[in-house]
């Protein structure tokens, strides 16, 4: 679905970002995309949906280059940014306006989660707060149905009810057909969601990897000895050291997002040479 080859990528005046980026995703699957502020997260997903475009590389969704932004591309793309301007109509006008672009957009689902995040269609955007215009903007993606849904920092200014029937409706909405990539800091929001988690740090991929390959390879526990054997990364929370091992019987096991973030940002060879 999305094939991205050699990307070079910098901003006026600055270092080069992207240094020959290297990605790959198929369809049908949820992506996690995590790192640090600056760490090219956001702009990552703006080459993706054409809105920034390789210097030299290639970026392709669904096999066509994004940066061209050819209408029948950008009709299997939504993407909800982290701040965004919408405009002082009817979500109802906005709906009649928008829709059409979006050949599989779905009324009746799209007044379903509407009406799961208690939002009236016949509310002027203008009189929304920022966590309501969000969760609109939220709904409206998911109905579209597109092959493609790029969300950064979808669960931001929701509140705790509203992060609960985002993940389930994210959930119930995918499949085979359908690829999502959420970047997010808030990675507790999100753990039980996740098919792929990837890693980005200073403009470059180090870590793309299966949530069940993950869990086969690598124990999350809290230490019940100052020594732990297989130890491939400790921390201490609240005086109490917590540490991930080697998964020596392969058998599946619960991940902690946070701390294999930590993990893999700060040794990010040791990490990736269990896999």
């Amino acid at each position: 679905m999305i094939e991205i080859k050699n990307l070079n990528f910098a901003y006026k005046k600055k270092a080069k970002l992207f240094d020959n980026l290297n990605l790959e995703l198929s369809l049908g699957n949820i992506y996690g995309l995590l790192g640090k502020n600056g760490a090219g997260k956001t702009t990552l997903l703006k080459q993706i949906t054409g809105l920034l475009f390789p210097q030299s590389g290639e970026c392709l969704v669904l096999g066509e280059h994004a940066s061209k932004r050819d209408a029948k591309l950008l009709s299997e793309i939504f993407f909800v940014p982290e701040e965004f301007n919408l405009p002082a109509i009817t979500i109802k006008d906005y709906v009649s306006l928008t829709a059409p672009f979006y050949l599989r957009f779905n009324k009746a689902q799209f007044s379903e989660y509407m009406n799961d995040f208690e939002i009236s269609e016949n509310d002027n955007i203008k009189n929304l707060s920022f966590g309501q215009k969000k969760k609109f903007l939220l709904a409206f993606g998911i109905s579209a149905n597109t092959k493609l849904l790029v969300l950064d920092e979808p669960s931001n200014a929701l509140d705790i009810p509203s992060k609960s029937q985002f993940r389930k409706i994210i959930a119930s909405s995918i499949n085979d057909e359908r690829s999502v990539i959420i970047s997010s800091h808030q990675v507790r929001d999100l753990s039980s969601l996740l098919d792929n988690i990837i890693i980005i740090d200073k403009g470059k991929i180090i870590f793309n990897h299966n949530i069940k390959d993950i869990s086969k390879k690598l124990v999350f526990n809290k230490a019940k000895a100052e020594e732990v054997e297989g130890e491939l990364y400790s921390e201490e929370i609240l005086g109490a050291k917590y540490v991930i091992q080697k998964n020596k019987n392969g058998s599946e096991t619960n991940i902690d997002l946070e701390m294999l973030f930590n993990a893999v940002t700060n040794n990010t060879e040791k990490i990736n040479n269990e896999f």
